[in-house]
């Protein structure tokens, strides 16, 4: 069980990255959020799991205990592999997957490549008593109203360019792709705005 790696990124595109540790180059799937803080060149820490098929043996690449925990956890459903896991990954985090699961969000939970309203409606299900351990509790000193009426966090352009740009898109394009998914959600947060990105430049 490879369950970390540390080491040199020599390499990355939009799914994976080679991470190279004691002269063996590491291939690691990872969700483009996490990829985003990964630098060619510089030195990476991962949270791995090693999924091993018959004809396969494929290393997943986390940044949280949490998200390692949850793609575990996501593949308790039936039918639910490795590979939707991380899609649903690349769209929410484990607390907005343990509120959707709450809520008996299934449209929130099908949002996720892959993931149709059977899936989504299975999720809910399988999952109602698996992720209560990622849910964010609410501060007992927050006024109801006042809760109801949190923005999210506005995107951060500029962070959101340096991640594209981390992922190997030229300046130009990045700053582009970011201002138009930005304004297309003007309440999204800088993750959201991330994943519109990468959509609107693989449409390019």
């Amino acid at each position: 069980m490879i369950a970390s790696l540390r080491g040199e990124v020599i390499d990355k595109n939009l799914t994976t990255a080679v991470i190279e540790c004691a002269g063996v180059g590491h291939l690691v799937h990872a969700t483009p959020r996490t990829l985003a803080t990964l630098s060619r060149g510089a030195e990476a820490f991962l949270l791995t799991t090693l999924v091993v098929r018959e004809d396969s043996m494929t290393l997943y690449g986390f940044a949280t205990s949490d998200e390692r925990r949850m793609f575990d956890v996501l593949q308790s459903v039936s039918k639910l592999g490795p590979r939707m896991a991380m899609s649903i990954l690349e769209v929410l985090d484990p607390s907005e997957i343990a509120t959707a699961v709450a809520r008996e969000d299934a449209k929130t939970l099908a949002r996720a490549n892959g993931v149709g309203v059977r899936m989504a409606n299975r999720m809910v299900v399988e999952l109602a008593e698996k992720v209560d351990e990622f849910a964010v509790a609410p501060s007992p000193a927050a006024d109801i109203a006042d809760v109801t009426n949190l923005a999210a966090p506005a995107a951060d352009i500029d962070q959101v360019v340096e991640a594209l740009v981390g992922l190997g898109f030229n300046a130009s394009e990045a700053e582009s792709a970011a201002t138009q998914a930005a304004g297309a959600n003007s309440q999204a947060d800088t993750s959201t705005v991330l994943r519109a990105a990468l959509k609107v430049l693989g449409r390019s």
